[in-house]
């Protein structure tokens, strides 16, 4: 009975448009109060929840995608892939494609890689003929690239909640991350030949390595942090601050771009998104304990056990689950909220642990462009200024690319294990 009334306050928060931290912790409190938990404890359950080693990575790479995009990094980035690809059909979306893999490999982001793309080559694209729906679409979807391709920020949370290595996560992310974005060129170069959307005049070789050599310190940076993890040098949360101070360095003393004034913004955003990400953690955390006084994730798997369900089964009905959830929620919220509760069927289906990590992860790059509540749509909608619903419009034909892959990882689990 408390946990229907847990989940029946959530909506009614939701419903009333209250923050998801503000709604998880109200929700499980009155719940923990419901059930006589000693509420002394909670705030002290917040603090140690937050209090991790692995979360400070956050923070870390948050900030070190913010200085990308405002001290010329991304910027240097996509100068130097569209000389050498921008004049081919549909060359302005695989720019923008490969230049989000790429900052992907930086931020651990979504809404960060779509903000810092989106607003270089939405204009760009539509002046060159593309459709601004398109486009809109394209970048709103390639930037979901930020939490797949390590860093991601949803696996160090994953990794957090599951005590698994995040180095091992990152790694189950490239190769899914690849395929991902080599199916959104694909599909780009398609729809460049059916629509008849060109690219720019085409760029003299001889002109063509000064972007080139402009852009080096940006395109060997993922090389740099994701190197220094997986050779074991630094820890990834050493490596997301390793991040920071490298991309520091390039903006001020290299590329001359980022200033006193741009500095603070970015330090003041960096700040709340942090705060807000850290907020939701330490919500989701108290909702944990009335999951586990109830012994809610015990009696679920308890469930599926006597259902009969096959792992198969299990993992289509899991998808359908997170992206209903996705429209409502975002990736930080989910994980925290049911990760819990499925880990144990997780192990009783001996399903991998690692394996379903990007399985869940593919599930909230669809959720992070499904309305009502996708993040990268307000993204992609506050940087050109055209309602949300222009942007879903554009987003609608990239959905079965999402969920293709998301079969193709599903069915084939090695490919998330065989770098791992």
């Amino acid at each position: 009975m408390e946990a229907v009334i847990v989940i029946g306050l959530l909506f009614f928060f939701a419903l009333l448009r209250v923050p998801i931290a503000i709604s998880l912790a109200m929700s499980s409190i009155i719940g923990l109060y419901l059930v006589d938990f000693s509420l002394n404890t909670v705030i002290q359950r917040m603090f140690t929840g937050v209090n991790s080693t692995t979360l400070m990575a956050i923070p870390g790479f948050v900030f070190a995608g913010l200085i990308m995009a405002q001290g010329g990094i991304s910027k240097y980035l996509i100068d130097a892939i569209r000389v050498w690809v921008g004049h081919t059909k549909g060359g302005l979306s695989v720019v923008t494609v490969l230049t989000c893999m790429i900052f992907a490999a930086i931020s651990g982001s979504s809404p960060a890689t779509a903000a810092a793309i989106g607003a270089i080559m939405i204009p760009m694209m539509v002046k060159a003929g593309y459709d601004k729906k398109y486009s809109m679409g394209l970048v709103a979807s390639a930037g979901t690239l930020g939490i797949l391709i390590p860093p991601s920020i949803p696996l160090i949370l994953y990794g957090s909640v599951s005590e698994q290595s995040t180095g091992r996560l990152f790694s189950a992310g490239i190769l899914p991350g690849l395929v991902l974005g080599l199916a959104l060129i694909i599909y780009a170069v398609i729809v460049a030949h059916k629509k008849g959307y060109g690219g720019l005049p085409k760029v003299p070789l001889n002109e063509r390595w000064g972007p080139t050599l402009k852009s080096f310190w940006g395109l060997i940076m993922p090389v740099l942090i994701l190197g220094s993890i997986y050779t074991g040098v630094v820890t990834p949360t050493e490596a997301s601050f390793l991040a920071v101070l490298y991309s520091l360095i390039i903006s001020i003393f290299v590329y001359r771009e980022l200033n006193l004034k741009q500095f603070r913004n970015i330090l003041t955003e960096s700040i709340n998104t942090t705060a807000m990400i850290f907020l939701i953690i330490a919500a989701a955390l108290v909702l944990g304990t009335f999951l586990t006084t109830e012994q809610i994730p015990q009696s679920f798997a308890q469930w599926v056990s006597d259902s009969g369900f096959n792992k198969w089964t299990f993992l289509l009905i899991i998808s359908l689950l997170f992206f209903v959830l996705g429209m409502f929620l975002e990736p930080t919220a989910i994980i925290l909220i049911t990760l819990p509760i499925l880990l144990p069927i997780i192990t009783a289906l001996e399903i991998d642990v690692i394996h379903f990590a990007i399985i869940m992860v593919v599930n909230m790059e669809l959720g992070m462009i499904t309305p009502p509540v996708g993040l990268n749509l307000f993204v992609v909608s506050g940087i050109t200024g055209e309602k949300v619903e222009e942007v879903i419009r554009g987003v609608v034909p990239f959905f079965a690319i999402f969920v293709i892959v998301l079969i193709i990882v599903i069915v084939f689990p090695q490919l998330s294990l065989f770098l791992t």
